[in-house]
């Protein structure tokens, strides 16, 4: 999986707490897997052309085929967002100077899990640290 540089994921927000309470409430009989293995017909061709491995299992299936996709959303960009297929791309995106939003799903290739797992703001530059 690419590692994004930091000043690229400043003011991530992560999702991992509420990705841990729908995984609980299936392991507890509160939610059916298949109400929550049900990526869109968008999101999966995404996953299965554009996505990045990831080398954890499915926490629902324990597949092997656990993806990550970073869409981003802003001005000039498509409503449905652009698939960001990798660093390049986020560089090119942050060079625009426009506002950019970014989202990161994973994604299971096998039973079709999907989470948010973490959201940020694409910025131009570093913000600067104003000394106290």
């Amino acid at each position: 999986m690419p590692r994004w540089r930091k000043s690229d994921r400043e003011g991530v927000v992560s999702y991992r707490l509420a990705r841990q309470r729908t995984i609980d409430a299936v392991a507890a009989g509160h939610r059916q897997q298949h109400e929550v293995c049900d990526a869109q017909p968008e999101l999966r061709r995404v996953a299965l052309h554009h996505a990045t491995p990831l080398s954890d299992p499915c926490p629902l299936c324990e597949g092997d085929d656990l993806v990550m996709v970073t869409f981003a959303f802003g001005p000039g960009l498509p409503k449905a967002g652009r698939c960001v297929a990798d660093q390049s791309e986020l560089s090119r995106l942050r060079r625009r100077a426009k506002p950019t939003s970014c989202y990161r799903v994973e994604v299971c290739r096998q039973c079709w899990w999907n989470h948010l797992r973490e959201s940020f703001e694409l910025t131009s530059s570093p913000v600067a640290q104003t000394a106290p």
